[in-house]
């Protein structure tokens, strides 16, 4: 199917249903159950023989001695707010300085990941049978507290994003437009995109959370981050919401990073081709973006000569993947292209455009992907830059269960755990692609 036609008003809603997608799950939100809902998983058995394997400390064990260092404490945790398991004692909080483990003034500790979420992002309901509905966020609870991370997961709310935050990469028109539809209780935005009574505050809550995970990574409170939100983001231009995007919750934090002189790398895995962070940076050369993607498929953007433009030539690197694409090819593009564009641009931040529905069983895509591939992708990409510094945004992900397992075994990664709900997957089409957009970068074998 080429682009024209996935771009047909309609086309996503209608490819959902065309492939038996249940979309009528209830609107309803359970209290109980899930990872920042109360829920406190201990580690299994198996993780922790995992971690220790790893070189690294799980949470309530007593961390080894390292030779370079003192006494070590074997407290787990960091200092926060709501849901935050506190050592007791703020002024050492410790960075990362090595390996499988955190360590800073002679103190040892689990590595964390900080989730940003909110039960508020629920009250987005763009519709009982559209695929981007508030069940999905459950689905990622669900999935997270599934591979029992424990302690080694944190949860903090979101704030929402200021009007300055984000007039930083949307137009003040743009922004007017959706505060009307909000003022009338909601309404249609696009053909696929709708907003409900409490979609507005979600979405400015959604647009905040980056920021709220820049400041506590900054304050060396967890060594990465996840912002469970929704609505997502990617699709929603300077000037335009689309493909269930309102704002782009990735690029308001981008921009506010470049704007205090840091250099930023994003790396979108959604299936879907992020065209709204590619123009928002287009000409930007502090921040670069690059895509790994289904080609052709919705929003039809994202070929091999999009490469930026101006001060940002060079800043835009596609990888447009034809449809059947797994795991191998994925990993390959990482070890060809992803890290080597990303090590030569020399980011400050890594921020991770992280969609699941990459997955084998999307009902909106055609891509080969597994939970297991995805715990391949996010181990490599946060090492890309130093602990502390690489936040990672959901974004699509249509499947329930393949988002709560994607999710889960996503997470478990991030913190060195071997959680994989399903083999990697391989003989998947693609690699000529990748060689081709090595070769248009100037990488050598």
């Amino acid at each position: 199917m080429g682009p024209v036609a996935e771009i047909q008003e309609g086309a996503l809603l209608g490819r959902a249903q065309g492939r038996g997608q249940d979309l009528d799950e209830p609107e309803t939100t359970d209290d109980t159950g899930h990872l920042g809902h109360g829920a406190n998983v201990d580690y299994s058995s198996a993780q922790r023989d995992d971690l220790t394997r790893r070189g690294r400390t799980p949470p309530g064990a007593a961390p080894e001695p390292d030779p370079a260092a003192g006494s070590v404490n074997g407290a787990g945790g960091v200092a926060g707010g709501e849901g935050w398991r506190s050592s007791g004692d703020e002024s050492r909080l410790r960075r990362p300085c090595g390996p499988g483990r955190c360590e800073a003034d002679g103190y040892a500790r689990p590595v964390t990941v900080l989730m940003v979420t909110d039960e508020r992002f629920l009250e987005h309901r763009p519709g009982r049978r559209h695929p981007e509905r508030p069940a999905r966020l459950e689905a990622v609870w669900s999935g997270i507290e599934a591979a029992g991370l424990g302690e080694a997961v944190v949860r903090r709310g979101a704030t929402p994003a200021s009007d300055g935050d984000l007039l930083r990469c949307h137009s003040g028109e743009h922004l007017a437009f959706l505060a009307g539809i909000d003022s009338a209780g909601g309404g249609p935005v696009d053909a696929d995109t709708s907003m409900s009574a409490g979609s507005w505050e979600a979405a400015r809550l959604a647009a905040g959370a980056g920021l709220v995970a820049v400041a506590a990574l900054r304050a060396g409170e967890a060594d990465v981050a996840f912002c469970a939100v929704r609505p997502p983001g990617h699709h929603a231009t300077p000037t335009t919401s689309m493909g269930f995007c309102l704002v782009n919750n990735v690029a308001v934090t981008a921009a506010a990073l470049a704007d205090s002189g840091e250099r930023v790398a994003i790396v979108d895995i959604d299936a879907h081709h992020g065209n709204g962070t590619q123009d928002a940076f287009y000409r930007d050369g502090r921040v670069l973006f690059v895509s790994c993607h289904q080609w052709p498929l919705y929003p039809g953007t994202g070929a091999l000569d999009e490469t930026g433009d101006g001060d940002g030539l060079g800043t835009t690197v596609n990888l447009p993947l034809p449809e059947g694409a797994a795991g191998d090819t994925y990993r390959y593009a990482l070890d060809r292209v992803i890290v080597p564009v990303v090590e030569r641009f020399g980011p400050d931040w890594l921020l991770v455009s992280a969609g699941f529905d990459a997955h084998r069983a999307d009902p909106l895509t055609g891509l080969g992907l597994t939970s297991g591939d995805f715990a391949d992708l996010v181990d490599r990409l946060v090492r890309l830059v130093a602990a502390g510094r690489c936040i990672m945004f959901l974004e699509g992900g249509y499947d329930l269960e393949a988002l709560a397992s994607s999710s889960g075994a996503a997470l478990a990664a991030a913190v060195g755990i071997d959680h994989r709900p399903e083999p990697s997957s391989s003989a998947g089409p693609g690699r000529e692609v990748v060689d081709l957009v090595a070769t248009l970068n100037g990488i050598d074998e």
